[in-house]
């Protein structure tokens, strides 16, 4: 099915089962523990061997000797795994550096090794007698020491100019000029990188929790030289992903060779302190923000610059989108500059780019209302657009920004604010309330799927859309429920197989209304099937309640299926609607944060979010998503930093010990409220996504808080005690 006109009206609008807030039909799966994971396959595996990973202990280099005898003699050892004996190796498209490194060295912790054994502690304990020699050599490590060196945009991402900034940047009435600062993160997803590989003949099934199987196949298959498929890719359920399980990571690849060379079954699993260092995060930035505007706050020039690095070939973190789309002003200026570092691979982290670029972008807009004296809230507003600045013909298909700021003001009690900052006491808590608007664009993608009608009316949807732990499983059964005309409990999901056809996958926000979408393209093929199979008109068939009805006929769903089950398989395809509109989610976020004024502790004691993000197909599994996301905000404005060592070349809190996350008690109350947002232009289904929304802007929104309530402006993130405690106001 070709999407390529705006949607009408269509079954799913009749909003009996789509839209409705069912829980996730995964859940008892999970709360049972009978959901299988990566490295959970053993018990239907026979003879499964234990995989330990070996890293790099130096970024940058090659390594000289590497004595395995040790090892080899150890119990339970079967096979050691590296680069002299693994093969010849290609590598794919979508990974920076090689996932089994040597001789070369191109990061801390890359994997150079792996040991198989009986068991893993038998793998682990071999491990640690391999004997490694290494010649090192000088890299670049520090971003800031980079910078001054990196003036002009990648080739491949130009600047992106409309109007004469220099002009108007010099004539504006009212300017703000400012850098600020975010760290380099780690995904820490809950369940860690695992695979488990076993080989028959010449074909390799991957066990594994990975967000993209389509991807993963092709990359793996690549990487081992053989064709794709001969490549099974299963991964059903996932404990998190956040985009560092997008792409093939070296814990599929080290199974897959384990298991080779072992002639058995292998599984691996990426221990906690390994992951930080070898698989990939989101890379730090520095950014330099420049606003101008007239008397009345009108702006009249903006420019947003930001340095990030990378390992050689690797890409910028692309924290200046949102400021391409998100305010009015005739005048433009944004670029991206990237630095080589030889750190680990940065990449994709939940919402990469507007993540970064809002924690910035949206105090800088903060700063410059309060320079023209004009309310937070107000000053967005005022500088609202319905047309990309860049592109003033081209109209947003859907802008409800203002809604979602006026909402979230008249929801929050904006009004109770009290705009000289450090006013506001509670005890010993200053209170401060912040606001910050939210981004993303709506990305779509092609996906398929395969329905088939079951003899008893059951219908079985198959795709390899995976489930992040988002509700995938659920909106997808709505989905079917909804056009077939059946109750959800009579809906079977599969996902997570590279068997099934090829879905979007889960990233970048464009999960579930892309997959949702093939499988309302199958559906649309199965009705007329089912139509044409019972004598029907197919344009004039309606579904409900287990029946079928058209020209005066009323004839049960299973009747179609009498002489055996009814499959079919489509996919959504999309034409350039995208280039025909904007097409963003917005958001409206509020937070309230108390301040200790002896200690500079920050708590945050109410979060709001008003979304604007298409029509929610289930509004209990995006509020999940939702708060989900405003809690990883939470993270990034107080507490989530990748320490680089700068002489070392890694990152050194590189576990959950050192790397601080959120919990329960760092958060009082959260509300999300999703306004009425069905948009024709993204998909039949009218729906956008909103996993990556609820995260983008929230940690400005608690920086503003925070100076509101304490006269403290920090522009680097996060924002510790450190950077509070001597600039507080005095206590009294």
């Amino acid at each position: 099915m070709k999407f390529e006109k705006p949607a009408t009206t269509n079954p799913v609008d009749r909003l009996k089962v789509i839209g409705q807030p069912h829980d996730r039909i995964d859940g008892p799966l999970k709360t049972t523990g009978t959901a299988r994971y990566a490295y959970e396959w053993h018990d239907e595996v026979a003879n499964v061997a234990c995989g330990y990973a070996i890293g790099s202990a130096i970024p940058k280099g090659r390594i000289a000797s590497m004595d395995l005898a040790a090892a080899q003699r150890s119990p339970g050892v079967i096979t050691i795994v590296t680069a002299e004996n693994a093969g010849k190796l290609g590598k794919g498209e979508m990974n920076t550096a090689h996932l089994l490194g040597g001789p070369e060295i191109e990061h801390y912790h890359q994997a150079i090794a792996l040991v198989v054994a009986d068991t893993f502690e038998q793998a682990r304990a071999a491990a640690h007698l391999i004997e490694v020699e290494y010649e090192r050599q000088d890299g670049n490590y520090d971003l800031a020491t980079a910078k001054p060196g990196v003036n002009g945009a990648p080739e491949d991402t130009p600047d992106t100019v409309t109007g004469d900034f220099a002009s108007a940047w010099a004539s504006s009435a009212v300017q703000h000029e400012a850098t600020y600062t975010t760290p380099d993160q780690s995904h820490t997803a809950m369940e860690p990188h695992a695979s488990m590989a076993a080989w028959d003949g010449d074909r390799v099934t991957l066990w594994t929790s990975n967000q993209m199987i389509a991807w993963c196949r092709k990359e793996l298959a690549a990487t081992l030289g053989i064709d794709k498929e001969k490549v099974r890719i299963y991964s059903p359920f996932i404990g998190g992903g956040f985009g560092s399980k997008l792409f093939l990571r070296s814990d599929a690849l080290l199974a897959a060779l384990g298991a080779r060379a072992a002639k058995r079954p292998v599984k691996v699993m990426l221990t906690r302190p390994f992951i930080a260092n070898n698989t990939t995060h989101r890379p730090a930035t520095i950014q330099h923000i420049r606003i101008g505007t007239d008397e009345t706050g009108q702006i009249a020039a903006i420019a947003h610059e930001s340095w990030s690095g990378n390992l050689p070939g690797g890409t910028p973190e692309t924290a200046v989108e949102q400021t391409n789309y998100l305010y009015a002003g005739a005048n433009r200026l944004t670029g991206l500059r990237l630095a080589q570092l030889d750190l680990p691979e940065g990449n994709a982290m939940r919402a990469p780019g507007e993540a970064a670029g809002l924690l910035a972008l949206e105090i800088a807009v903060d700063e410059i209302a309060e320079k023209v004296g004009i309310d937070p809230v107000e000053f967005r507003i005022l500088n609202d657009t319905q047309v990309d600045p860049n592109n003033p013909q081209r109209f947003f298909s859907r802008r409800q920004l203002v809604a979602c700021l006026r909402q979230g003001a008249a929801r929050f009690e904006w009004s109770r604010r009290v705009a000289q900052p450090a006013q506001v006491r509670d005890g010993r808590w200053l209170v401060g309330m912040g606001v910050a608007a939210g981004f993303r664009n709506n990305q779509v993608s092609p996906s398929g799927a395969r329905v088939h009608l079951e003899t008893d009316g059951t219908l079985t949807v198959e795709t390899d859309m995976t489930d992040i732990g988002t509700g995938s499983y659920t909106i997808i059964g709505q989905t079917a429920a909804e056009m077939l005309g059946v109750p959800l409990d009579k809906v079977v999901v599969r996902l997570g197989d590279s068997d099934f056809p090829v879905s979007a996958g889960s990233g970048g926000q464009w999960g579930a209304n892309s997959s949702t979408a093939g499988v309302y393209a199958a559906c649309v093929r199965l009705r007329e099937t089912i139509a044409h199979q019972l004598g029907l008109d197919a344009e004039q068939a309606e579904f409900a309640d287990g029946y079928v009805q058209a020209q005066g006929k009323r004839v049960p769903l299973t009747d179609a299926a009498r002489a055996g089950r009814i499959t079919v398989e489509d996919a959504i395809e999309f034409g350039d609607l995208d280039k025909q509109f904007q097409q963003s989610t917005f958001a409206g976020h509020f937070v309230e944060v108390g301040v200790d004024v002896a200690t500079g502790e920050v708590r945050i004691r109410r979060m709001l979010a008003v979304c604007a993000a298409g029509r929610i197909l289930n509004p209990k599994t995006a509020r999940s998503q939702v708060i989900g996301a405003m809690t990883m905000g939470v993270g990034a404005a107080l507490m989530e930093e990748l320490v680089v060592d700068t002489h070392q070349g890694y990152f050194v809190n590189h576990d959950l010990a050192g790397y601080e996350v959120p919990v329960h008690a760092d958060i009082g109350e959260q509300e999300v409220i999703f306004l009425d947002d069905d948009d024709p232009v993204s998909s039949p289904m009218k729906a956008k996504g909103v996993g990556e929304l609820g995260l983008c802007g929230v940690g400005a929104a608690i920086a503003n808080a925070v100076y509101n309530a304490t006269g403290v402006r920090v522009r680097d993130y996060p924002i510790t005690l450190d950077k509070l405690l001597d600039r507080l106001p005095e206590s009294v």
